[in-house]
């Protein structure tokens, strides 16, 4: 199985990345472009081994709170690929 997890910022929160890419964009001639915003994408390959779909979802739950995200600026979303 593969695990597909995207974090982007919560809404409110400054993504000063995302401003610098979109100025970019703008200096190049592309103004039809009006919000950007920078996020991470990360893939996981899943042992065959783990079967258990509540037990799994509970360890994405704990790797994109602790590790992959951080809570407090950014969400995250997943899907299991089998």
């Amino acid at each position: 199985m593969l695990l597909k997890i995207y974090v982007t910022h919560k809404k409110g929160v400054l993504d000063p990345q995302g401003k610098t890419v979109l100025d970019t964009l703008h200096s190049l001639g592309y103004k039809e472009f009006e919000e950007l915003r920078l996020g991470k994408y990360f893939e996981i390959k899943i042992s065959d081994d783990l079967t258990d779909k509540e037990l799994l979802n509970k360890k994405i739950k704990e790797i994109a709170d602790k590790v992959l995200s951080n809570p407090i600026m950014e969400t995250y979303r997943y899907e299991i690929v089998d």
